[in-house]
């Protein structure tokens, strides 16, 4: 969850004879797959992938992915940049542990992501419909993970285990200073 704070509207005192920030509000938000359900139901379009998005798309995910109740319209006036930059990284952030030693050139999924797919896996995968509310790059990796471990391993071919052997050995030779 990423909480925020929206400055208020900026007004002059003329008592103090200063500016003064009236009415900050606090935010709390969710990047899940809940709120990627509730955008993608408003615009009837995949949220995921490479299109670029309005800026309008973008303030409706903004506000589909707050979970603090009652907020007035006039409060998405106010982001500031620094609001918007800490959104973008609690979206863009990988929220686990766990990583991934993809080989350099492998293949991508073309697949078009949607809530409906997300759901799919969950279900396929027997994940838990509480977890709709994790992070969702964090509920991504535990599908990978669930995926990596229910497939079949991958036989090496005579040329990676060479390159394997090559590098081991290369290792050992470091770590105990032979030559041979």
């Amino acid at each position: 969850m990423l909480i925020i704070v929206v400055p208020g509207t900026e007004m002059f005192d003329e008592t103090k004879q200063e500016f003064v920030t009236e009415g900050d509000i606090t935010l709390e938000l969710e990047h899940s797959l809940v709120s990627l359900s509730k955008w993608e139901s408003i615009y009837e379009k995949p949220f995921l992938g490479t299109k670029e998005k309005s800026t309008e798309e973008v303030l409706d995910y903004i506000k589909v992915m707050i979970v603090t109740p009652n907020i007035p319209p006039e409060v998405f006036l106010n982001l500031s940049e620094s609001n918007i930059q800490a959104i973008n990284d609690y979206i863009d952030a990988k929220k686990t542990a766990t990583w991934f030693n993809d080989p350099p050139g492998a293949p991508s999924s073309r697949d078009v992501i949607t809530a409906e797919l997300i759901y799919y896996w969950m279900i396929v995968f027997q994940i838990p419909f509480e977890c709709e509310n994790w992070h969702l790059n964090r509920l991504f990796t535990l599908i990978r993970v669930c995926n990596l471990k229910q497939a079949k391993p991958k036989k090496m071919s005579r040329a990676e285990i060479a390159a394997r052997n090559r590098e081991l050995n290369a290792q050992r030779r470091q770590q105990f200073g032979t030559k041979g």
